[in-house]
């Protein structure tokens, strides 16, 4: 079957199976390899991105079930000129990644926390991003990117 999405702004369309992952087809069928699979269980949160502004872990979504819909992978959160953007410039600034496979649903998931509030504590950053597993930060600079992202003290969060 063929299915036809919007991608990071683009209409893309390519032949895939019923039964193909839109992760899997995001990879495979439209080569953006930034979306990470983890677990294929919805434990890790490496494979989020944005389903019509909504976070959406992709391992367990049906390509087909999001034909026609507005996607937004981490390839989509740069700035229009290719340069980073606050969220991601931030992950850079304050060491918010090490081996960075679990960055990409990282920042997206942040970013989803962001469009939802603009300006959350680091519990509300720390709740929300429960259900994204980092191996190797112990979360710490992630939680430091995301509130200096949000606008808060960056000179404080620099000095920590």
């Amino acid at each position: 079957m063929k299915v036809t999405m919007t991608v990071n702004g683009k209409s893309m369309s390519a032949e895939t199976e019923g039964r193909t992952l839109l992760s899997s087809f995001l990879r495979e069928g439209l080569g953006l390899t930034g979306t990470h699979v983890g677990c294929d269980t919805t434990q890790c949160g490496a494979c989020t991105v944005h389903v019509d502004g909504e976070p959406v872990k992709s391992c367990t979504v049906l390509a087909q079930d999001v034909a026609g819909k507005s996607v937004t992978t981490i390839e989509g959160m740069a700035n229009k000129d290719g340069s980073l953007s606050v969220l991601q410039q931030a992950f850079q600034t304050h060491h918010g990644l090490q081996c960075g496979f679990c960055t990409p649903g990282m920042v997206m998931a942040s970013a989803a926390l962001l469009n939802e509030n603009p300006h959350p504590t680091e519990e509300d950053v720390r709740h929300y991003l429960k259900g994204n597993i980092c191996r190797c930060t112990g979360y710490h600079n992630i939680v430091k990117a995301v509130l200096a992202a949000s606008g808060a003290d960056s000179q404080k969060l620099a000095a920590e």
